[in-house]
C-alpha cells in the first residue's frame, strides 16, 4: 500500500493524527464507545487504543532502524493487546494524550532524517525488509484508516 502523496504529506499526516482521532471521538459516551465499528470488530474504545499501541510500537522501529545495523524488529498480537484491561476499558483521552506525545516526536524525528536515512532498514519477521520510508507511508495511512472506521460507525448510527 503506496500513499500517492509526498514525504512531505505523509509527515504531516502523523503531526496531525492526535486531532483527527480526538475529533472522531469527540462526544461519544460509553455506550458509543464500546460499540463495535463493525460485526465481530473492535469497539470504538478499542480501535483507539490500538491505534496508540500501534504506533508506539511503530516509534520503537523507527528509533531502532536508526540506531542499529539492521535490527530485528518484533511482532506484537494486536488482537491480545485490544482485550487488555487498558485497551478495553480506559479512557480513550489517554490513547490521544499518548499519541499526541508519540506523534510531536516521530513528527520531528522524520522531519529530521537525511536522504539515505530513508532507506535503512529493519528486518520485520512476517514482511522482511521493511525501511523508514515504507514505516512513514504504512502510519500515515493507519491512523487514518481506523478514524474512518470511527467515523463511518458514527454515519451509520447518526451519533
Amino acid at each position: 500500500m503506496r500513499l500517492q502523496i509526498s514525504r512531505r504529506e505523509r509527515i504531516e499526516r502523523i503531526r496531525t493524527l492526535p486531532d483527527e482521532l480526538a475529533a472522531a471521538l469527540a462526544g461519544l459516551d460509553d455506550a458509543a464507545l464500546d460499540t463495535p465499528y463493525r460485526d465481530d470488530g473492535w469497539t470504538v474504545r478499542q480501535v483507539a487504543h490500538h491505534v496508540a499501541d500501534a504506533h508506539m510500537n511503530a516509534y520503537l522501529r523507527v528509533k531502532l532502524i536508526l540506531t542499529e545495523a539492521e535490527p530485528q524488529l518484533k511482532t506484537w498480537s494486536q488482537d491480545d493487546w485490544a482485550t487488555l484491561p487498558d485497551a478495553a476499558t480506559a479512557p480513550v483521552g489517554y490513547a490521544v494524550d499518548l499519541l499526541r506525545a508519540l506523534h510531536a516526536r516521530l513528527t520531528l524525528t522524520f522531519e529530521q532524517l537525511s536522504g539515505g536515512d530513508w532507506t535503512r532498514t529493519g528486518q520485520h519477521p512476517e514482511q522482511g525488509p521493511i525501511t523508514l520510508d515504507a514505516l512513514l507511508d504504512l502510519y500515515a495511512w493507519h491512523g487514518r484508516h481506523h478514524i474512518e472506521q470511527i467515523t463511518a460507525l458514527r454515519r451509520r448510527k447518526g451519533w
